[in-house]
């Protein structure tokens, strides 16, 4: 049975899908949301075990301005919608040697500070002359390559400056080489390795331009949601429909259909087709090009072109929930290991549980996730550490054997004991996931996080583009242009609905009310 609909149809409810159908919703398009869940947010998202509360995805927002724009731009601005607060301290890292660092939220000069108080006034000039570097990188690379659709490499060649905007970027150079020209501290040496896990990379391979993600933090600063940040997918939905977006939940898309290289419309798996000439995949984008697509050649392309890049890693998370409360953990807190190097050749390249891995523990300090208050004074940590990719085909590990997952999160929770995180008699609540369950609960292959790396000089351009070969496709999320994380999450909404829009004008409209 075929509904017939001039809708644009939007493929996910991931905050990327949300962004996008709330930009054209408000713009005057109708829109339509088909989500495979039952709930909004995509990986963003707020769960609750036996009263405690957890954050399962993104801990943090940073670039905030990208939500507040988005916001404002659709009807109430976000501080009326939602709780946007500081997180302060904004991060707290303990390295093998014993040493700590607290650095504090949206201040360089406290930033500076804080390093030399740990590391001493040397580290401290060091930082802050790469923090130089990545700002003149952020100036260079946030409007042509975040902030935009990404052309060509001809295209960005023929922009003007581009040699002294290449010498900036420095795309010959990884993360870690450039750093290490820079940076004699070992301790802020690792601490910039980190900053590549947050595109699922190595920094190794990673390109230097990723330095901008310490920077951003650093000036823009890193802030909670009141409730857990699960909200914001909550507060986009229903921003949304208040647009007059439509969101039918528990109705996966299994396939999108196509005529003469255009597409027509997508079916369920119930059996329906809408009929639609422009639609949006939030769908990872290895799905979008290998499943959704069928056998289709131009689909199969895209898909060899996005596998040339190198998978991201996943994660293994721990959920626990602690009877009685402490006094010294803060919301973000990080624990290195002795053998960093170790950590991403088991993920990269061994394919084997990470023995001693970095520890990521959010433990957030809001009431407002505390719904049962008999638990007030108790704490739920949320621990996540990368992980391997699952795959049975051995370019991943395999976390369906059986017993593998439960003995890893032993061994993790043996990890947080020792390490003095937490005392095993305190333990209430403790579930775990392995790369398996999130591709599983997020329909992400292999439970990469961010889709493909940022492994290589070439990765932005193996990223799947925001618009398709296949006319009226397009594609956001964090397996797309711009990449992962809220806020390029954010921005790749905001540039699939600019080009679509900017396609209607063309059109004289013909997609609108």
């Amino acid at each position: 049975m075929s509904e017939q609909s001039g809708e644009i149809v939007v493929i996910g409810a991931g905050i990327g899908g949300l962004a996008a159908a709330t930009r054209l919703a408000k713009a005057g398009f109708k829109v339509r949301i088909f989500e495979a869940s039952s709930q909004p947010g995509g990986k963003c998202r707020t769960i609750n075990i036996n009263g405690y509360s957890f954050d399962t995805g993104p801990s943090l927002l940073t670039l905030p301005a990208v939500y507040r724009d988005l916001f404002l731009k659709s009807g109430k601005h976000l501080g009326q919608v939602l709780k946007v607060t500081p997180v302060e301290p904004a991060f707290d890292y303990f390295f093998p040697d014993g040493t700590r660092l607290t650095l504090p939220s949206s201040s360089r000069a406290e930033t500076s500070t804080a390093i030399e108080k740990s590391f001493g006034i040397k580290a401290a000039v060091e930082w802050e002359g790469l923090m130089k570097r990545a700002e003149k990188m952020w100036a260079v690379s946030r409007e042509p390559f975040v902030e935009s659709e990404l052309g060509s490499i001809t295209s960005l060649i023929a922009r003007p400056k581009i040699l002294a905007d290449l010498f900036t970027i420095a795309p010959w150079s990884s993360l870690r080489s450039l750093v290490n020209r820079k940076i004699r501290d070992p301790h802020l040496r690792t601490l910039i390795d980190r900053y590549a896990t947050y595109t699922g990379s190595d920094p190794r391979k990673a390109p230097a331009v990723l330095l901008t993600i310490p920077y951003v933090e650093m000036v823009f600063g890193a802030w909670h949601i009141g409730g857990g940040i699960g909200n914001l997918g909550i507060a986009l939905a229903e921003r949304a429909e208040n647009c007059g977006a439509l969101i039918e939940y528990n109705c996966p898309v299994s396939q999108i259909l196509t005529s003469d290289g255009k597409v027509t419309g997508v079916k369920l798996n119930d059996g329906r087709i809408t009929d639609s000439q422009t639609i949006i995949s939030n769908a990872d984008s290895e799905l979008t090009y290998g499943t959704l697509l069928g056998d289709l050649a131009v689909a199969r392309k895209e898909k060899r072109k996005i596998m040339k890049s190198e998978p991201s890693l996943s994660g293994f998370y721990l959920t626990i929930g602690l009877k009685g409360k402490r006094s010294n953990l803060n919301h973000h807190t990080i624990s290195f290991p002795e053998n960093y190097d170790a950590e991403f050749d088991a993920v990269f390249k061994d394919f084997q549980p990470v023995a001693d891995p970095t520890l990521y523990i959010c433990s957030p300090q809001d009431e407002e996730m505390v719904p049962n208050k008999d638990l007030a004074n108790h704490e739920s940590l949320f621990v996540l550490v990368n992980a391997p990719r699952h795959s049975k085909n051995g370019n991943g590990f395999d976390w369906s054997a059986p017993g593998v997952a439960k003995k890893y999160a032993d061994h993790l929770v043996d990890l947080l004991v020792s390490k003095g995180f937490i005392e095993r008699e305190r333990i209430e609540v403790l579930e775990y996931g392995s790369p398996l369950q999130i591709e599983n609960n997020h329909l992400a292959p292999g439970g990469s996080i961010y889709g493909r790396s940022s492994n290589g000089a070439r990765a932005a351009f193996g990223r799947a583009k925001n618009r398709s070969p296949i006319d009226g496709l397009y594609l956001v999320g964090g397996s797309a242009h711009p990449g992962g994380g809220l806020p390029l999450v954010g921005l790749s909404g905001e540039i699939v609905a600019g080009i679509i829009s900017q396609r209607s004008k063309g059109n004289n409209g013909l997609w609108a009310r």
